[in-house]
């Protein structure tokens, strides 16, 4: 199922709502919360190149407003945003009813077209100066919206479209 989504099949967000449905279904939201806070003091110290940690430094001394926008789960980039001084973050959600995680996304999965209208919502400002950082095809969009913006391989940015 995953393989055929990594391929370009178009149900890519339905194959991973139902991965997180069998791993997480029925979990206590707390314990979720707790996993994603320890995941991401680790990403937050040592998952980030020193080329990108060079550029949030860069934007953050401009005075620049920092958003993580991701398909990844915001449990784990939430404390990972703190770790880096980051203020923002749009990502996929997980649902919790009663306490519990069901596993379903709640809002849908943050790729593609999703981040670039999450992203445009969160600016509010059409005249804003975007940079933007890319390092898949699910970034396309937003980046595409950038007036900066940057692929980036193996935590490295190399190229500007």
């Amino acid at each position: 199922m995953l393989f055929r989504s990594a391929v370009g099949r178009p149900k890519r967000d339905a194959a991973k709502e139902r991965l997180l449905i069998r791993l997480l279904r029925g979990r206590p939201h707390a314990e979720i919360e707790a996993a994603g806070r320890t995941f991401g003091d680790r990403l937050a110290r040592d998952g980030i190149s020193p080329p990108m940690r060079e550029r949030i430094d860069w934007h953050d001394a401009r005075g620049h407003d920092l958003v993580i926008v991701s398909a990844s789960l915001a449990c784990y980039l939430e404390p990972a945003a703190a770790g880096l001084g980051i203020g923002s973050v749009l990502a996929t959600r997980l649902e919790v009813v009663d306490g519990h995680c069901t596993g379903r996304l709640d809002g849908g999965n943050c790729r593609g077209i999703e981040k670039a209208r999450r992203l445009r919502a969160h600016l509010g400002d059409p005249g804003a100066e975007v940079w933007a950082y890319g390092d898949s095809r699910g970034d396309d969009e937003m980046l595409a919206l950038a007036d900066h913006p940057v692929r980036v391989r193996r935590g490295v940015p190399v190229t500007r479209r």
